[in-house]
Formats: C-alpha cells, sequence, structure tokens
C-alpha cells in the first residue's frame, strides 16, 4: 500500500488551483469546508515554462488539474517536496507521471468524467463546421458595420462528411451527420468496416475519405501511431473547397502544413479548437489566417461539465484534509 505524504504540522496546507483561466472554479463549487482549514489559492493564468513553474508550485501542498491543460511531468514532481497531493479532473490525465507520483508518496485523485457535458466537443465541431459553411463569423462582423449578405455559404444536406477516428464523441458526430441528411465516411489506424457499419458510417482509406468529403472532423485519442495524423501529403489530397476540423488535439495535424495549405487557398478553410501548445502564443501565424476559425479549447468547456469536476474536486480535497483521500487513481 502506497504511503502518502502526511499533511503539514506546523501550519495550515496550501492549496493552488491550476488554470482557471475563466475565473469559474470559485463559483462552480462550495469551497468554504476547504478554504476554512487550508489556505486555497486560484491561479487563472497559465504558469510560464521551466524553472518559473517550479517557482509558481513550491511551498503548495496539494494543486488542483484542469484535465490535460498544465503539463506535470516527474521532473517537475521531483522539485516540488512539499507537494502531497493532486486532484485532477477527469478519470485519466495524460499530462500527469502517475508513476512518479505514486513512488513520491503523492495522492492522486480523481473524478468522474464530464456528466452531461460528455457531448459538448461535439457540439462544438458541428458549431465550427456551420460556422465556417454558412461564414458565420464574416457576416456577425458585417452587420455590425453596416454591411448585408457579403456571402454566399454552403448547405450540409447532401454532403460528406469524412470522420478520422469513430469511437464515442465520433459515434455521436454519425447521428449529427445524418439528421442533417449528410453521406459518412470513417477511417481510423485500427477502425474495421464491421465497426464503421455498426456506427452508422461507411469504411473507407484514409486517402478515399480526404479526397472524397467536403468536412474532415478528427476524432482521434493523441499517441504515437496517431500523432501527425493528417500531415503535408493528406491535406494535398483534401479538395481546395473542403474544410478541416479538429477538436480532438493540436499534435494530430501537422500545424505548418495547415497553416501553408489556409494560407495558399489550397484548402477552404478550418475549425480549430486544439493547439500543439496552449494556450495558443499570441504571435502564432494561424491566428492571423481569415479562413481559420479559431476557439480557445472550449470542447469539454462547459458549465455541466466544470461542475461536476470542481464539485468533486472539493469532496476529494475534504477528504484528504480529513486523511482519507478520495477517488484515488489507480495507477
Amino acid at each position: 500500500m502506497t504511503e502518502f505524504r502526511p499533511l503539514p504540522q506546523d501550519r495550515r496546507p496550501r492549496i493552488a488551483v491550476l488554470d482557471d483561466y475563466m475565473g469559474v472554479a470559485h463559483r462552480l463549487a462550495d469551497w468554504s469546508r476547504v478554504q476554512a482549514r487550508a489556505d486555497v489559492t486560484f491561479l487563472t493564468e497559465a504558469l510560464p515554462p521551466g524553472p518559473a513553474t517550479v517557482a509558481g508550485l513550491r511551498g503548495f501542498d496539494a494543486i488542483c488539474l484542469l484535465r490535460e491543460r498544465s503539463a506535470i511531468p516527474a521532473d517537475l514532481l521531483r522539485q516540488l517536496p512539499e507537494l502531497r497531493a493532486i486532484a485532477a479532473t477527469g478519470k485519466l490525465n495524460r499530462t500527469l507521471d502517475y508513476a512518479a507520483a505514486r513512488d513520491l508518496g503523492i495522492a492522486v485523485m480523481t473524478t468522474s468524467g464530464s456528466g452531461n457535458g460528455i457531448y459538448a466537443t461535439v457540439e462544438l465541431a458541428w458549431g465550427l463546421i456551420i460556422g465556417l459553411m454558412r461564414h458565420i463569423p464574416e457576416e456577425s462582423a458585417a452587420m455590425r458595420t453596416g454591411g448585408w449578405q457579403t456571402r454566399l455559404g454552403n448547405a450540409l444536406y447532401g454532403r460528406t462528411l469524412g470522420l478520422v477516428g469513430l469511437g464515442k464523441l465520433g459515434g455521436r458526430m454519425v447521428d449529427i451527420a445524418r439528421a442533417f441528411g449528410m453521406e459518412v465516411l470513417a477511417w481510423s489506424p485500427n477502425l474495421t468496416p464491421e465497426r464503421a457499419e455498426a456506427a452508422g458510417a461507411t469504411y473507407v482509406t484514409k486517402e478515399d475519405l480526404l479526397q472524397r468529403s467536403d468536412v474532415v472532423s478528427l476524432h482521434l485519442v493523441l499517441g504515437p501511431t496517431t500523432r501527425g495524423v493528417i500531415g503535408a501529403a493528406d491535406l494535398a489530397l483534401m479538395r481546395s473547397d473542403a474544410i478541416l476540423v479538429n477538436t480532438a488535439r493540436g499534435p494530430l495535424v501537422d500545424t505548418g502544413a495547415l497553416v501553408a495549405a489556409l494560407q495558399s487557398g489550397k484548402l477552404r478553410g478550418a475549425g480549430i479548437d486544439v493547439y500543439d501548445s496552449e494556450p495558443l502564443p499570441a504571435d502564432a501565424p494561424i491566428r492571423q489566417l481569415p479562413n481559420a476559425l479559431l476557439t480557445p479549447h472550449l470542447g469539454y468547456s462547459v458549465q455541466e461539465t466544470f461542475t461536476n469536476f470542481y464539485r468533486e474536486t472539493v469532496e476529494n480535497l475534504e477528504g484528504w484534509l480529513d486523511g482519507q483521500p478520495r477517488r484515488l487513481a489507480e495507477i
């Protein structure tokens, strides 16, 4: 059985809530019982990389992570001798080294999934698709300056959606695409024709999907076999009037190749919610492209998800303060 670092006896515990970019964590759960027993700091800015991250977290006994935002690798954990607990949101955080935390005697607590917000990422993907197909951002901006009907958009009915990834979220994409009257093609490294058919899609090769689809939407888990799954050669296969949507993980797509395709007009547009580096640097070239519809990793960021995350985080912290951490990660 893992021996956890004990609570400090000479002072009040210190807790940091990381990556609270929108400043909502304090109001989505009742922190009062935790704050009565510990000092809680809500950090609304991303920690800078390198030594500044260590300096920013040193002195805290517990940190609360918003799923897969700040990376907490082993070398960082080893530089935080006072860290006793991590309250992570979600069931799995690929940016956290669980084994290193266990070896250091740090209690890692998790929460259940996204609750009613589980399909929020799918809803955002369709928002990006419709926004691009109907030029909604541009038409809205034109209306504010006196414009009227400046661009002609396209309907979704009768068009083809290509899904790169057909798991739980990809399957939900099929349901909505069918409601719009779209044909659905699907491919992933491990997908079979039988699984695709069961989900209501048609299995094709990646090349066929890219060549035939009006909309290509990514719904893969990031891993060794999927990193860079859409590169320059893949983008070259897409039709010039097609759009690419990525609400999964930034490194699935070669960002440099995507920027080049958008700049040259080889690709009509892209709807992007996830990036290689987050928060996305202010000088990132993709920010300047008029045919890129960008959102700041809003996929699962809805009130329903965050409320569930933070309420269970508070419960976990109360258990930890009582010496009985709850929902310990199964490492």
